[in-house]
């Protein structure tokens, strides 16, 4: 690691927070236990997560991905794991791009772990606040086994197995102070149904296709949105609510609050799952030499 200050940022998609380092020419090895220190709250600058920003072709996890999208997204978890992907991410990943002027708002491809996401950049509005962003979350995936549960105390509840690049278990409660405080993992059975561990949604209706939710992320403990868990959660809604876009042929929209905000989800026949929401960039600044 150098000694030279090292630029970073800080952003948000509904609450979900990030340090963002860009490292545009890949020249930066930051190991998990300094990823882990940077999204420390109190000994460092906070976030659930990082994301790292650099060109596909000079990151060896992407450059098989750089004919198709310019930039790689290498998002850590706030204990430096690394992860498939962050559907907040993605949305404060754009904002980051057309902030620093590397990008135009329009359509944008990022490359991900889980593959190329494709995101469309709002204009920003009438009084100049940045516009929303969309990001083409993929195609959802329900795969078994069935006779997943979701624990917490004395609670079980039957849950759902969504895969949206990473795996999510969706579990339909009545309260959702029943999820507890979330700090520590929910207990997932069978364990052998995610062997890289989940992440855990609990959902509660608030109207006619309208749900709110909160989520352990695997990594990162309560976080106040995860943009795959949104997804997962409206796949998740829309199927016990017995509908299926493949089936009736017409895209369907669920609006999903979450603890820092609302996001709207919209699956389509083929498959595809967009999430719509805000990102915003709040900070920037320089990290001491030396201190990492």
């Amino acid at each position: 690691m150098s000694s030279a200050p090292i630029p970073f940022l800080k952003g948000h998609g509904t609450e979900n927070d990030f340090v963002i380092i860009p490292d545009l020419d890949g020249l930066l090895e930051l190991s998990a236990a300094q990823v882990a220190k940077l999204c420390d709250r109190r000994a460092g600058i906070g976030g659930d997560g990082l994301l790292r920003v650099v060109r596909s072709a000079k990151d060896p996890a992407a450059v098989g991905l750089a004919d198709r999208a310019e930039w790689f997204m290498d998002y850590r978890n706030s204990d430096g794991s690394i992860a498939e992907m962050c559907g907040n991410g993605v949305r404060v990943f754009a904002r980051y791009l057309v902030h620093a002027g590397l990008v135009e708002p329009g359509p944008l491809a990022v490359a991900t772990r889980a593959g190329v996401r494709l995101v469309e950049i709002a204009e920003p509005d009438a009084d100049g606040a940045p516009g929303e962003v969309t990001v083409d979350m993929g195609r959802a995936l329900l795969p078994g086994p069935d006779g997943i549960e979701v624990a917490v105390d004395e609670h079980r509840w039957p849950a759902r197995n969504v895969n949206m690049g990473n795996p999510h278990a969706v579990a339909f409660v009545a309260d959702l102070d029943q999820a507890g405080s979330l700090f520590t993992a929910p207990l997932v059975t069978p364990p052998t149904a995610y062997p890289d561990g989940v992440n855990v949604e609990f959902v509660v209706d608030r109207g006619e296709r309208h749900v709110a939710m909160r989520v352990h992320e695997r990594g990162s403990g309560e976080t106040r949105s995860c943009g795959t868990g949104a997804c997962a959660v409206a796949v998740a809604a829309a199927r016990r609510d017995g509908v299926d876009p493949a089936v009736t042929g017409a895209p369907v929209s669920y609006t999903v609050d979450v603890p820092g905000g609302r996001l709207v989800i919209t699956e389509y026949p083929d498959g595809r799952v967009t999430k719509t929401g805000t990102a915003v960039i709040v900070a920037h600044g320089e990290l001491e030499p030396g201190w990492l």
